[in-house]
């Protein structure tokens, strides 16, 4: 595989399991050094020794824990390239907005919504020092378009995510950072397995949406990640892309 990121320090933020892991895998592959944040330290560190990078154990909607990860990445490696900001939650008490009690709302808001805000915050000024960089946030295909099934919290935090990415994408685009959303489908993670394995209804509805018939794979999103990481996507900036199996395209999908 050729090294588009040789070179490059990566932060990404939920690199314990999930589109984190997978990411941490491929950006690795192509040549870049990876920081792994994640609140849980034995899958945090088990990621980061398996691709040979650096483990930082983060709360990430605490300002200061934030500030001292992406600090330490530049302390370790000299520089900040890449920062996949891609921690998140979809807890099973976050339903319809008439069920869903404000504590679910706020907790979602806060490890969605804000932490991307707090990792932007404290990437971009080593970014802005050095002239380049890549931020991609991960929103999810529910920021451009209604949920089949309502979890009321997670879709306004990822579009919250996704408002806040065009919003910087533009501010920073003379100054050479690209900010992208990373706007998945339904992705085959232990989030979702454990989300459906709870309720198979609600993974039955949710399939039913994906013209291509199945969910994706992390792999799958990684190389997205690996795209928009790299100076093949040097062009784009504020940018939603969407890897999501032709959901947002579909009107009445074909059985």
């Amino acid at each position: 595989m050729a090294e588009r990121l040789a070179g490059r320090v990566a932060v990404i933020t939920g690199g314990g399991s999930g589109i984190g892991l997978a990411s941490a895998r491929r950006l690795a592959s192509e040549g870049a050094k990876i920081v792994i944040g994640d609140v849980d330290e034995n899958s945090g560190a088990q990621a980061a020794e398996e691709v040979g990078g650096l483990f930082v154990k983060v709360d990430v909607t605490d300002a200061g824990q934030v500030e001292a990860m992406f600090q330490q990445a530049v302390d370790t490696y000299g520089s900040l390239d890449i920062a996949f900001n891609n921690a998140g939650i979809s807890p099973p008490d976050d339903d319809s907005i008439l069920t869903t009690e404000f504590e679910a709302w706020q907790r979602v808001q806060h490890v969605n919504l804000t932490s991307v805000y707090l990792c932007c915050k404290y990437a971009l000024p080593h970014m802005l020092a050095q002239g380049k960089g890549s931020i991609i946030n991960t929103a999810s295909f529910v920021a451009v378009m209604g949920a089949a099934t309502s979890q009321i919290s997670y879709t306004a935090s990822k579009g919250g995510v996704l408002a806040m990415t065009r919003e910087l994408g533009v501010q920073f685009a003379r100054q050479g950072v690209r900010v992208n959303a990373l706007c998945p489908g339904p992705v085959n993670t232990p989030l979702l397995k454990e989300l459906f394995a709870k309720d198979p209804e609600r993974a039955a509805r949710r399939l039913v949406h994906v013209p291509m018939g199945r969910f994706a794979e992390p792999e799958e999103i990684a190389a997205a990640v690996a795209f928009l990481a790299s100076d093949d996507s040097s062009f784009m900036t504020g940018s939603q892309f969407l890897v999501d199996g032709g959901i947002s395209g579909a009107y009445v999908t074909p059985e």
